[in-house]
C-alpha cells in the first residue's frame, strides 16, 4: 500500500488568489483503500459561493472579448502542466477514488489532458458565425457558469466543463465533489501558474445542498452544468428553474449490452465484464445489463464467471490489481445492499456476493459479482448500482432484446455485439440512448457524451461540448 502524507487545503481559489473561507467547517478526505484520512478541505457556505460568482461576473467582459487564440493557448498550457504533474495527480486520484494506479494515469489524468489539449483544434473547426439569408448569426459565450462535478472521474468531469466553458469565453465557479476534491486544488494551481486571468476560474468546495444549491439558484450564474446522480440532477433543475438559467445535466445510467445470436461470445462476454467493472463499476456509462440469447445463457454465464473472477480486488498501488475499492463506506454498503436485494428477489448468483473479499476487511472493497436469470422487473435490473455488479438478462428474440434495453428510465449508453457489423449498427440505431458501443467500440473523447430520458440533457466533449456554453445571436442586416 502506498503511504500518503495528509494534505490540508485551507483556502479557496477566488479572483486569482488563495483566500480564507467564510465558513469555518472542515471536511475530511478519506483514502478508499485504507480508510485513513488523507486530507481536508474547507466546508464552504453560501457567502463563499457569492464571492466566487462576483469574481467570475467581474472577469467575464474582459475574458469573453479576449481573442480566441489566446484563450485556447491557455487551455493548451493547462494540458502541458497537467502532463508535468501526471504522476502526482494519478497517485492522488487513486488514493481518493480507488482506481488502480496502472489505469489512473491513462484515464483519470490522460483524458483531462486531452480535454484541455483538444480545445485549440475543436475551436478552430467550430462554426462561430454564419450568414443565414440577410442575417449574420453569431455564437457568444453564455456568461458565468457554475460547474458541479462528481467523484468517480473527478478531474475528467471537471475538465469536460472547464475546458470548453473557458474556451467559449465563459468564466466559471467550480464546486467539485467533497469526496474526491484534492485534485481540483492542483488544477487551480495550474490555472494560476499558466496565467489564466483573475476571476476566470474559481474554486469553492463544500456540500451540494449548500454551495451547489447556491450556484444553481444564484441570479448572476447564467448556466449550471452538473454531473452526478439523477436524484441530485432533479434538484439542480428545480432550483435553477427560478432564474430560467440554462441547465446541462449528465446523470445516471443502467446501460444494456445486447449480445446478439451471431456474436462471438468468447470475445463479447469478457469485454462486457470489463466495461461493467471499469473503476470498480463506478461509471455512469457502465454496461451493467448484459442481454444474452436464452439458448446461450449457460455458455455466457461460464464466460462471465471466468472473466469476473479474473478481477481480483486489491491494493490500487499493486501493479497486478484490476479492481480497486469503492470510493466510500456509504458506497460500499449501498452496493452490498443491492447484492443482497438481488439474492432476495431470486436472481441466480454466478459469482461474487455481499461478503467482504477475502483478506480485504480494511478498505471499501466489494466482490466482483455476476447475477444471471435476472428479470426486467427486479431491482438490480432497474436501479443504478454503481459498483462491480453485472446482471445477465436472457431474451428470446432480437425485438425483445431491444425492448428490454429501452425499458428503463435511463438512456446514457449501451452496447451491441454481432458477427455482422452492419447488423450491429442497425440494432444500435434502435436503442434510445446517447452513446452505443458497436462490437466493443472504444471511448472517443471527442464524440458527444450525454443521455436521453432521465440520464440528462446536453452533451459534453468535442464541438458538441463547446456548443453547450454558447448563446446564439442573430444580427439582422
Amino acid at each position: 500500500m502506498s503511504a500518503m502524507t495528509p494534505i490540508s487545503r485551507e483556502h479557496f481559489y477566488i479572483n486569482g488568489q488563495w483566500v480564507d473561507p467564510v465558513g469555518k467547517g472542515v471536511l475530511p478526505v478519506v483514502d478508499s483503500a485504507t480508510e485513513d484520512v488523507i486530507g481536508s478541505i474547507p466546508e464552504g457556505v453560501s457567502e463563499d459561493a457569492d464571492r466566487a460568482v462576483a469574481a467570475a461576473k467581474a472577469a467575464f467582459p474582459a475574458w469573453s472579448s479576449r481573442p480566441l487564440a489566446e484563450r485556447t493557448a491557455l487551455m493548451t498550457a493547462v494540458s502541458g502542466k497537467m502532463a508535468e504533474r501526471m504522476d502526482e495527480l494519478a497517485e492522488l486520484i487513486s488514493h481518493e477514488v480507488g482506481m488502480p494506479l496502472s489505469l489512473s494515469g491513462l484515464v483519470q489524468v490522460g483524458l483531462p489532458m486531452m480535454a484541455f489539449g483538444s480545445m485549440e483544434s475543436v475551436a478552430a473547426g467550430f462554426t462561430w458565425e454564419e450568414e443565414v439569408g440577410s442575417s449574420l448569426v453569431v455564437r457568444e459565450p453564455i456568461g458565468v457558469v457554475g460547474a458541479i462535478t462528481p467523484w468517480n472521474y473527478p478531474l475528467h468531469q471537471i475538465a469536460a466543463k472547464v475546458a470548453p466553458a473557458l474556451t467559449a469565453g465563459c468564466t466559471i465557479v467550480l464546486k467539485p465533489s467533497e469526496v474526491a476534491p484534492l485534485n481540483a486544488f492542483v488544477l487551480a494551481e495550474i490555472m494560476h501558474e499558466v496565467g489564466v486571468p483573475a476571476g476566470v476560474f474559481n474554486l469553492v468546495t463544500g456540500l451540494g445542498p449548500v454551495v451547489g444549491e447556491r450556484l444553481a439558484e444564484h441570479p448572476d450564474v447564467d448556466m449550471v452544468s452538473f454531473t452526478g446522480s439523477t436524484r441530485a440532477g432533479r434538484r439542480v433543475s428545480e432550483v435553477a428553474a427560478m432564474t430560467i438559467k440554462r441547465v446541462a445535466l449528465e446523470l445516471g445510467g443502467k446501460s444494456a449490452n445486447i449480445i446478439l445470436d451471431d456474436a462471438d461470445l468468447a470475445t463479447a462476454v469478457p469485454d462486457g465484464i470489463s466495461k461493467c467493472y471499469l473503476n470498480s463499476g463506478q461509471t455512469c456509462s457502465a454496461l451493467t445489463r448484459m442481454l444474452v440469447p436464452r439458448s446461450k445463457l449457460a455458455e455466457a454465464e461460464e464466460l462471465a464467471r471466468q472473466a469476473a473472477e479474473s478481477f481480483v480486488p486489491g491494493d490500487p498501488f499493486d501493479p497486478a490489481t484490476r479492481l480497486g475499492p469503492l470510493v466510500s463506506a456509504a458506497q460500499r454498503d449501498r452496493v452490498r445492499g443491492y447484492i443482497a436485494k438481488g439474492l432476495g428477489e431470486g436472481a441466480v448468483l454466478v459469482t461474487g456476493g455481499a461478503e467482504s473479499p477475502e483478506g480485504l476487511e480494511q478498505g471499501f472493497y466489494v466482490r466482483p459479482t455476476v447475477f444471471s436469470s435476472v428479470t426486467r422487473d427486479m431491482t438490480i435490473a432497474r436501479e443504478e448500482i454503481f459498483g462491480p455488479v453485472l446482471v445477465m438478462i436472457p431474451y428470446d428474440s432480437e425485438d425483445e432484446a431491444v425492448e428490454i434495453a429501452n425499458d428503463t428510465e435511463y438512456g446514457l449508453a449501451g452496447g451491441v455485439w454481432s458477427g455482422d457489423p452492419d447488423h450491429a449498427k442497425s440494432v444500435a440505431r434502435r436503442l434510445r440512448t446517447g452513446q452505443v458501443e458497436v462490437n466493443g467500440g472504444a471511448f472517443n473523447p471527442l464524440a458527444p457524451f450525454g443521455g436521453y430520458k432521465q440520464s440528462g440533457n446536453g452533451r459534453e466533449f468535442g464541438s458538441f461540448g463547446l456548443d453547450e456554453f454558447l448563446e446564439t445571436k442573430a444580427l439582422l442586416l
